[in-house]
Formats: structure tokens, sequence, C-alpha cells
């Protein structure tokens, strides 16, 4: 079973935008970030996910279960109503990586926990500053 968390910190709505991405599997923790030019909170959060997705279909065994954390409700409510009304191609994209995993359970999580990934989030758009 992998665990992965996401996050997105902007700075300005649309603004230098950092991504955060925690990984756990078996006790080891995979640390990613990244950090967007521009984009707002909204986009930014979907772009921590694909990014992350992008990294398990990669790196790990697509027959393992994903349980996918995420402290952005539009994000989760999106994933779980497969409609979003502003982000659809992004949405898209997103059930595209997470099909390729047998089992991929979504849950929302409050910011203090997720932590791992909104720290990360922040030190990506640090590094743009």
């Amino acid at each position: 079973m992998i665990k992965i968390y996401t996050d997105a910190a902007t700075k300005g709505n649309p603004g230098p935008t950092g991504l955060g991405i925690l990984i756990i599997d078996q006790h080891h923790q995979q640390q990613l970030s990244q950090a967007l030019d521009s984009a707002t909170n909204h986009e930014g959060e979907f772009a921590a996910a694909i990014a992350g997705f992008q990294y398990l279909v990669k790196h790990y065994n697509h027959n393992e279960t994903v349980l996918f954390y995420t402290d952005s409700r539009l994000l989760s409510d999106a994933i779980g109503k497969n409609y979003t009304k502003h982000y659809q191609s992004q949405l898209m994209a997103l059930n595209q990586l997470l099909s390729q995993f047998s089992t991929v359970v979504t849950q929302w999580v409050s910011e203090r926990d997720n932590h791992g990934a909104h720290n990360l989030a922040n030190q990506a758009l640090q590094r743009l500053e």
C-alpha cells in the first residue's frame, strides 16, 4: 500500500506556486517538490496531484493500492464526483493517471494532517523568491 500526500502553495492568486508531494511506502518516504512560475491555488492543487501520480506511474507497481490524501476540497470533490466546472482538462489528465492503478482511495484531510506535503510546497515556493 502506498500513501501519497499532495499540496500547493501560491503567493498571489495567480502567482508563483510551489508543489509538494510526499510518498510513503513501507515506512520509507519520498519527498518531491516542483515550482510553477504562475498558477492559481486550485491549478496548483491539480498540478501537484498530477505530478505525484506521474511519479507513481513511473516508479511503482500498478497493482498497488494507493491512498491519496489532499487538503483541497475542490480536488477531492472533483475526483469523487468525476466533475469540476473549471478544471475539467486537469481532472481528465489526473483520472488517466489514477486509472493505471488497481485501487485508488482519495481522502480529504485537514491542512494540519497534510503538513509534510504542505512544507514541501512552501519550500518550493521559497526557491522561486
